[in-house]
């Protein structure tokens, strides 16, 4: 049987957990074990000096041979034009939500739902990075509410289409399965 934290297999995979929980980590230290190519897909914008060097300490850790594309808007165009052979990582869409947020709910949930599809079809592994907002108190503004209410809808549809679901803490890896159906 295979561990939690050995590499993908063809399919989709979402790797959940907080800020600096390990889920980037390990997606990065698949991507070096796979045999074949490997696609980046960074949704990250720099909008300050801490960014700007986040973003250049993040590129600078990636292997020189990974097929990186910056985009922090449309990742499902993103990853159709990779490699279908590539596993792809898309790190991640905490942040492609904060850049799309401008946009209806409807507009991002059918974004999200164009990714998901398309990740869905790819026959190499994908690896999806997201964080889990839905744990502290409940925002005390509605923007940021809104923000966490599309957040855990998109990791919701994510993970209902993914062969495999990881919840990540402290760089330790919980599966995660489906909702029973009955409370027996």
């Amino acid at each position: 049987m295979a561990s939690t934290t050995d590499p993908p297999a063809p399919g989709l995979v979402l790797l959940l957990g907080g800020a600096r929980s390990g889920k980037s980590a390990l997606a990065v230290r698949w991507g070096r074990a796979h045999a074949g190519p490997v696609s980046f897909v960074a949704t990250a914008e720099a909008g300050d000096d801490e960014m700007r060097e986040r973003i250049a300490r993040h590129r600078a850790e990636r292997p020189d041979g990974w097929h990186t594309i910056e985009e922090p808007w449309e990742i499902a165009g993103a990853l159709r034009s990779v490699d279908p052979r590539a596993l792809v990582i898309v790190d991640c869409l905490t942040l492609w939500l904060a850049n799309v947020l401008d946009r209806s709910d409807a507009t991002i949930l059918a974004m999200a739902g164009d990714f998901t599809a398309a990740a869905r079809s790819r026959h190499a592994p994908t690896v999806v990075v997201s964080n889990e907002v839905g744990w502290g108190v409940v925002p005390a503004d509605p923007a940021t509410r809104r923000y966490r209410d599309l957040l855990g809808e998109i990791n919701t549809q994510v993970a209902d289409a993914a062969a495999r679901a990881l919840l990540l803490v402290a760089g330790r890896a919980l599966p995660l399965q489906q909702a029973p159906t009955s409370p027996i």
